[in-house]
């Protein structure tokens, strides 16, 4: 066989999913692994969007969709960004995509060119720097302090002139940190100043505790130089349905659009019925979960921070982002060879000597695994 694609084979796995997959292997053999290691909540879609999307179906929309996905769900799209994220938004500055990581790749392909720059904050979610180089961009990696996780005036020495996007994830993926308002306001000063399109990533907005959050395209003019990326797999239990969204200038959209044209069309149109159930229906299913996440998260912080860890600040999302002694990679295959435990080691985010700890599984689990990780560290 003739040698295939130097672009992605030199690209790594997801760590994330591997290590899921992983853990499952394991679970199938018979050991009983908890697996805090992949951001998805532990809950059922809510009743009403499933009813919704089974209605669709049932009725018969199953057929060819709009590229940029159904009007209804565009209108409510739309509305939800002028209502909640402060910002004006019309159904033509909005994109329909299969999943927010869709919508970030087809981001990077309408608006990089090869070689074109790509600021990434770490710690990062680990898709971030693929999709960059998929696209042809090259990533460069900014470290952010890991006391605060807020970006400082030092961000402006990674910019060049080949510098063209700038990518940011509030609330984080992994630290859980929440970008605070002067944070932004730094961040839009030096995208407005060396003329630099933003990538933000707000897939975690609902799921704050005790922090607001505020989208970087309400910030001073960033509108006409942001693109929104949200989706409904985090605040309404959605992840196999495969459903997110962009919001970006008209002429960026159409671009993105195109992508999708020629790549996957558009979302499961059926699917996309249940989305606008999600926008337009009742939010209370949002916010038990969200309290549900909180008191997790209360717990386990408490719990890391008497075993000695220094925790990031878990102001959103729902992990726990540790710093631990010695190699992170070891200290996760510890955990999980002696005390079944699976997490995702730091390195995957660009930060080694961290372990992220989704809390996106059971209080009962959760304890259990605190027991499991307590054990480890005193026989290690």
């Amino acid at each position: 066989m003739r040698n295939l694609s130097d672009k992605v084979s030199g690209l790594a796995p997801s760590a994330t999913i591997e290590i899921s997959n992983r853990a499952r292997q394991m679970q199938r053999g018979g050991i009983d692994v908890i697996s805090l290691s992949i951001g998805e909540p532990d809950f059922d879609t809510p009743l009403h969007i499933r009813d919704a999307c089974i209605s669709a179906l049932m009725r018969g929309e199953t057929h060819y969709a709009p590229s940029n996905g159904i009007p209804e769900l565009l209108e409510a799209i739309a509305g939800k960004i002028e209502a909640e994220n402060a910002f004006s938004c019309a159904p033509e500055q909005v994109i329909v995509t299969c999943g927010a990581k869709s919508a970030i790749y087809e981001a990077a392909e309408a608006v990089l060119n090869p070689g074109d720059e790509v600021i990434i904050l770490d710690p990062s979610w680990v898709s971030y720097e693929p999709i960059v180089r998929i696209a042809g961009g090259r990533p460069v990696h900014h470290l952010l302090s890991t006391d605060t996780f807020q970006p400082d005036d030092s961000l402006q020495e990674r910019v060049t002139p080949r510098t063209r996007m700038i990518v940011i994830n509030s609330p984080s993926n992994p630290s859980g940190a929440v970008l605070e308002k002067k944070s932004l306001k730094l961040l839009a000063d030096l995208c407005e100043d060396y003329d630099i399109f933003a990538v933000s990533d707000e897939i975690y907005e609902k799921l704050t505790y005790g922090k607001e959050h505020v989208s970087l395209a309400s910030i001073g003019d960033m509108a006409g130089r942001c693109i929104t990326v949200n989706g409904f797999s985090k605040a309404y239990a959605m992840t196999g349905w495969r459903l997110g969204y962009a919001v970006a200038p008209p002429e960026i959209i159409r671009e993105m659009s195109k992508v999708q044209q020629h790549t996957v069309s558009h979302p499961t149109t059926f699917a996309m019925y249940g989305g606008v159930a999600a926008l337009v229906g009742d939010q209370s299913c949002v916010e038990i979960m969200r309290k549900e996440f909180r008191k997790r998260r209360d717990f386990l912080v408490a719990e890391l921070r008497l075993m000695g860890f220094f925790v990031a600040p878990a102001d959103g999302a729902f992990y726990a982002y540790v710093r631990v002694d010695g190699d992170d990679v070891d200290v996760a295959r510890r955990w999980l060879e002696k005390g079944r435990v699976a997490v995702t080691p730091g390195s995957a985010f660009n930060t080694p000597g961290w372990e992220r700890i989704s809390y996106a599984t059971s209080m009962e689990r959760l304890e259990d695994a605190v027991a499991r990780i307590r054990v480890c560290q005193r026989t290690s």
